[in-house]
């Protein structure tokens, strides 16, 4: 199944880039701010019919929520952002990225994260590996200098004096769930969220950076970050390699 995502994403890219391309990106502000632009619906519609193409599992995006009580019982269903990271997207510095996932309960079993404009795709599945432009990757870093990342638009005084009580210099930043990716892949050794996001933000970075030998932990509940809550904001939360304990 992961080849049909793989050219669903590809798809969604290619119209995302047509949009990106024009300067016409006909933006939108909506109820929670944050801001929407043609390339969102354009790429949503192409993935949500791809994914109904080759599945019977109920799809929430983005821009297509869902009420907890339709959806509490699912055992399996996508979860999908159509273009995240906006405001990357907006001011054009390529950061901005796919994210589908297959969630089977309360868990990521699959995910692809695509930044079309600079042309990487990372994907895993449960027990099969994560691979970025189809080779595998692994972080198997042992740096003790560590290397952080924080948001190009969403850091916080919260996230910086973490960086700085656990003696984090370097920090690199990126957009979207690149962020994930580049953790997965070993550029980075830990990534602090300690503000907020959606379950569609991280859900398929979240099962790449676990195949990859990396976590993902709720700050409140201090375990793995869970899926289809009745509220979608996630908690806080410190993605990292699995061998380091920061808490």
């Amino acid at each position: 199944m992961i080849d049909s995502i793989i050219n669903i994403a590809k798809k969604a890219g290619e119209k995302i880039l047509e949009v990106y391309n024009s300067e016409d990106f006909e933006t939108k502000i909506k109820e929670d701010k944050s801001p929407l632009t043609r390339a969102d619906i354009e790429s949503n519609q192409i993935i949500v019919d791809g994914l109904k193409q080759i599945s019977e599992y109920p799809i929430i995006s983005e821009e297509i929520p869902v009420e907890h009580t339709n959806r509490k019982e699912w055992k399996y269903f996508w979860l999908v952002d159509p273009l995240d990271g906006t405001k990357d997207f907006i001011v054009k510095n390529d950061q901005f990225t796919i994210n589908i996932a297959l969630i089977h309960k309360d868990t990521p079993v699959m995910g692809l994260v695509y930044a079309p404009a600079m042309n990487v795709m990372y994907w895993a599945e449960k027990d099969k590996g994560a691979f970025k432009n189809g080779e595998k990757i692994y972080n198997n870093s042992t740096r003790e200098k560590l290397i952080g990342s924080d948001s190009n638009f969403h850091s916080t005084p919260q996230t910086i004096a973490f960086c700085e009580r656990h003696n984090i210099k370097e920090i690199k930043r990126f957009g979207s769930a690149i962020k994930l990716g580049k953790l997965a892949e070993g550029e980075i050794d830990i990534y602090p969220r300690l503000n907020g996001t959606m379950e569609w933000d991280t859900a398929a970075g979240h099962i790449v950076l676990k195949e990859a030998g990396c976590k993902l932990i709720d700050v409140k509940t201090k375990q793995e970050l869970t899926y289809n809550k009745e509220n979608q904001l996630n908690n806080h939360f410190i993605a990292s390699r699995k061998d380091l304990e920061l808490f």
